[in-house]
């Protein structure tokens, strides 16, 4: 009968922990209310973005740029980069933490064993007599401890470390994201500069040109020795402008090493001038992008990991009871140590409720709730700074195809101009200082428009980043 009750009780006491009530609040998702569209997404003027094709895979989103370097670089980045292995190696350990903390649901087993030799004291009071004073101790013991989460402390527990592996998770797709990111605007900077390196290149054959044609107008009296120093200080500025560029390049390139887990040393890109407009980038609405970034995933998901602590922190304020049996076999002989009359055991229950703690769980309640509430407003100004993000992307590409469409114009005239001058200073009715500025007026143009077409690319990569990169919150493991 004794052990009959002893099995239902316990049987009781884990069915209460397996399915008893969980204190503290359950998890709501902080509300943040997000505009019905973007400012600038084909509302203002005549930009606008393309609709998203049915079908499309956004995980690889560098892919929209048709450029089999850059994808062979994204590669290469998401298994090589050390800080996105960092980033996995986080993750596993809030993994492990899981595993971990998902085992105190379960009673802990231990065996033992153990042999000793032990002596008596003669003068020992209520010594048996005739018993030796020296004797062998044998020991197998067998125990099993239980900690019933009949409160949920333990399932809250869980929950906040599921929560908090989530969170890591989503930190690595940023981290991924992040890191890719930037490889593809330091891609497209150096694509950038190619076209730079282009420009300045035919540029200084033109100038060449000029300076042959002020050497052959002096030489027939028709120029003054000074015009020819001008167009040689001319030639030799703009090569200067050249080399610089090549700096740029390289340290561009260095740092492209470095991304995808290589030494900079020896590294190189070959030089390809950028080309053509940006894709457009379908956006969606403004509410998707909540599950669209991976750091307001993260932000999100450790407001859920703080609430479940504040369970964690009330369950404290509950009995804790605790289940405990120990079995075994003991002996003085190791002949007679499996014996039926060698077994022992013992069972039972003991439970432990503190009375006073001076506020000291007060205190951890309320600090748990303090902290969720930081992790609410920061999940808020997160979400705040990714619409803000997305907005100044938009906008930045709107304005700079407006700005590039008139550079382009402002291109156009000052090359005319320089026919012009040219023309005039062939014919002795011009200066030569004139040719002068307006080849400058007309490299600082080109240079400007050669900028903007390395910019809006920059703008488009970095829109990609602000809408998340194709990632979605679905992605998230299940702990």
């Amino acid at each position: 009968m004794k052990v009959r009750s002893l099995s239902l009780a316990g049987a009781l006491l884990g069915v209460l922990a397996l399915g008893g009530c969980k204190v503290g609040p359950n998890y709501k998702v902080p509300t943040m209310p997000a505009p019905p569209a973007y400012t600038d997404d084909g509302h203002n003027g005549d930009w606008s973005s393309a609709k998203p094709a049915d079908g499309t895979d956004r995980g690889m989103w560098w892919a929209v740029y048709q450029d089999n370097e850059l994808n062979s670089l994204e590669q290469r980045c998401a298994t090589a980069n050390q800080n996105i292995a960092a980033a996995l190696q986080a993750y596993d350990q809030a993994h492990d933490l899981v595993r971990e903390n998902r085992s105190s649901l379960y009673p802990t087993v231990s065996v033992g064993a153990g042999a000793s030799r032990n002596r008596i004291s003669n003068n020992a009071p209520l010594r048996p007599v005739n018993t030796a004073a020296t004797y062998w101790d044998f020991l197998i013991p067998l125990s099993i401890s239980w900690e019933p989460d009949l409160w949920g402390g333990i399932r809250r527990q869980i929950e906040s470390s599921a929560a908090n592996a989530q969170a890591t998770s989503a930190d690595l797709a940023n981290t991924q994201l992040s890191l890719q990111g930037l490889l593809a605007v330091t891609f497209f900077q150096i694509r950038g500069l190619d076209l730079q390196l282009q420009l300045l290149r035919s540029t200084i054959d033109a100038y060449t040109e000029a300076l042959q044609l002020t050497e052959d107008r002096l030489k027939g009296g028709l120029s003054s020795d000074s015009d020819v120093q001008q167009a040689k200080a001319q030639l030799e500025e703009t090569r200067a402008q050249l080399i610089d560029i090549g700096v740029q390049r390289e340290q561009f390139e260095h740092a492209i090493a470095v991304l995808i887990g290589e030494p900079a040393t020896g590294f190189h890109i070959a030089e390809r001038p950028i080309i053509g407009d940006p894709p457009a980038i379908p956006t969606g609405v403004p509410s998707e992008l909540l599950q669209r970034r991976p750091d307001i995933a993260a932000a999100e998901r450790r407001v859920a990991s703080a609430n479940a602590l504040i369970g964690v922190a009330k369950s404290a304020y509950y009995p804790t009871i605790f289940l405990g049996a120990g079995s075994g076999v003991q002996s003085s002989t190791i002949s007679k140590l499996f014996n039926s009359d060698s077994t022992q055991w013992n069972a039972g229950p003991s439970a432990n409720e503190i009375l006073f703690d001076a506020g000291r769980r007060r205190a951890q309640m309320d600090l748990a709730i303090a902290q969720r509430e930081q992790a609410t407003a920061l999940y808020r100004e997160q979400v705040l700074s990714a619409f803000r993000d997305v907005e100044d992307q938009l906008s930045a590409l709107r304005v700079l195809e407006q700005e590039a469409s008139v550079q382009a114009r402002a291109v156009d005239a000052a090359k005319k101009s320089t026919e012009l001058s040219t023309l005039r200073y062939k014919r002795g009715l011009a200066p030569y200082l004139e040719v002068l500025t307006n080849q400058t007026i007309e490299l600082t143009d080109e240079r400007a428009a050669a900028s903007l077409v390395s910019r809006r690319i920059v703008a488009s990569t970095q829109l990609q980043m602000a809408l998340g990169g194709g990632w979605n919150s679905a992605q998230l493991p299940v702990n």
